[in-house]
């Protein structure tokens, strides 16, 4: 799937291609029996994939930063959707306080959880540490995620074993993840501000989120459990993301508009993956415009992902002074 299939809309291998949309990918699917969790749920292609779950009969639950926002996005969904099962919940992805409360208030509701979306995320911010003082875009688009993933995943396996059918978990990686800094995974530097680079810390970020989504793979494939873990790119999207440089963006789009997706567009490839019968014991993979595409070499860098792995859980260790994970720390 390359530039030419991007601009003209050509369909790949899967049926659909750059301008299917999320209503579009999932025509005739029933989700009536799933439960789907979906971080950042409250604008743009996240809103639009929980309204498309929910029209496919999913229970969905957002996890929101801003209340506000949520209740007007669950609002507009059961405005078009009468029917529709939407639960909202607090979540600070930039906070472990946050995520463990998420988590508990989630557990107290004793629903199961078969589909996971890793959605939520901030873009190009001004240096900054989040509160457990970890830089921003790493905290929030790949630690939070990893942390919330993993203090799921036994409801998760629960769910898979217990129903019998297939967990999803997917994150939300994005092109960006070519443009990191030399060695990938700034390990020893994380909040290092005086090399700090915006672009790069963004591009950081989404490689983590494929590393993360390998490594997880294949861990739960060994282990023979029921669950797919895969990461998509949804295009190029003018949302609230880009609010750091919302003008550069704007002028970029004039000038390259072929290249940008829509709303009901840009949630099409999340939505196709989480749902799509066709998918069924897909793990691993990386996928744009519906369809699946070969990510950076990095990306693709096993021992890279590993290492990921483990710095992750000892940095949430050594922040929070306590194994959250219930991992044991061999080194």
């Amino acid at each position: 799937m390359g530039l030419y299939s991007l601009i003209t809309g050509r369909r790949g291998p899967s049926g659909f291609g750059s301008a299917s949309t999320a209503e579009e990918v999932t025509q005739g699917i029933d989700a009536t029996h799933l439960t789907a969790i979906i971080t950042g749920g409250t604008g743009g292609i996240g809103m639009e994939t929980a309204r498309v779950m929910a029209k496919r009969g999913a229970h969905v639950v957002i996890g929101a930063r801003n209340m506000g926002a949520a209740e007007n996005a669950k609002t507009e969904i059961l405005r078009q959707n009468a029917d529709a099962r939407v639960t909202l919940l607090h979540l600070d992805l930039s906070s472990f306080r946050s995520i463990k409360a998420f988590v508990r208030d989630f557990h107290a509701l004793h629903l199961p959880l078969n589909i996971l979306i890793n959605n939520a995320g901030v873009m190009f911010c001004p240096y900054q540490l989040s509160e457990d003082g970890i830089e921003l875009q790493f905290a929030t688009n790949h630690i939070g995620h990893f942390l919330l993933t993993n203090l799921l995943l036994d409801t998760m396996k629960n769910t898979a074993k217990t129903s019998g059918v297939e967990g999803r978990i997917l994150n939300l990686s994005s092109i960006a993840h070519i443009y990191t800094y030399q060695e990938g995974i700034q390990f020893n530097s994380i909040n290092d501000i005086c090399s700090y680079s915006d672009k790069k810390a963004y591009g950081q970020s989404k490689l983590a989120n494929i590393l993360h989504a390998n490594e997880l793979s294949r861990q739960l494939q060994e282990k023979g459990v029921n669950i797919t873990v895969n990461s998509v790119h949804p295009g190029l999207i003018l949302t609230n993301l880009f609010q750091h440089t919302a003008v550069l963006m704007r002028f970029l789009k004039f000038f390259s508009f072929y290249l940008w997706k829509n709303i009901p567009q840009g949630a099409a490839t999340t939505c196709y993956v989480a749902l799509h019968p066709s998918l069924k014991e897909v793990t691993g993979k990386y996928f744009a415009d519906c369809n699946e595409v070969t990510p950076s070499k990095l990306a693709r860098d096993e021992t890279l992902a590993q290492k990921l792995w483990d710095f992750s859980v000892k940095l949430i260790n050594s922040v929070s002074k306590k194994n959250y994970l219930g991992f044991e720390d061999t080194s």
